[in-house]
């Protein structure tokens, strides 16, 4: 066959063919087969209490939280060096100062204490929606440490840790497993 009489809007095509995707070559109505995304949950988390006794002056400015394909995140953030931390799952958790109860949805309630004052109220995170977390609640800031109560929807594995930074912020976060 010769190739100089195969008029160039042909073999223009064929190239063009040959490039597509295999997924535009389906037939009309068929999808692509789906992918699928296997995920790795950490394991050797726990639901006894974890502590450090490590007091900070630097003040507690913040909470927020966040869903993850494991598990739902609660990040206190701070100005300044990582704090220590008493996080436990407790029956009540109470405020600061008077010992009243805070009243928390959820099947199990985490009592957050991070070793930092906080100069404010701050503001409590909606969780509506999120797998594990039912309700985050400030329980007050008393004697340098504040106190923040994480209603969950069962008594679930945690993990605590700190980290440095930015600049001379830092971050307690607590990390709560959606399943055992």
């Amino acid at each position: 066959m010769n190739i100089h009489h195969i008029p160039t809007k042909t073999i223009l095509a064929a190239l063009a063919v040959a490039a597509l995707p295999a997924v535009a070559l389906a037939a009309p109505g068929s999808s692509p087969a789906p992918q699928t995304l296997s995920v790795s949950c950490p394991s050797g988390w726990g639901s006894l209490p974890e502590a450090n006794a490590r007091m900070v002056q630097s003040p507690a400015v913040a909470v927020r939280t966040g869903r993850h394909a494991c598990f739902d995140r609660l990040v206190v953030d701070l100005q300044g060096r990582s704090p220590g931390y008493d996080v436990r799952y407790v029956s009540t958790v109470t405020r600061d100062g008077s010992g009243f109860p805070v009243p928390l949805r959820g099947g199990a309630k985490l009592q957050i204490i991070v070793r930092a004052p906080s100069y404010r109220s701050i503001a409590a995170p909606d969780v509506r929606g999120y797998d594990t977390f039912r309700q985050v609640a400030y329980a007050g800031s008393f004697e340098g440490q504040t106190t923040l109560g994480l209603g969950v929807r069962a008594r679930l594995p945690f993990r605590v840790t700190t980290v440095a930074g930015p600049g001379s912020s830092s971050r307690l976060v607590v990390d709560v497993a959606h399943h055992w």
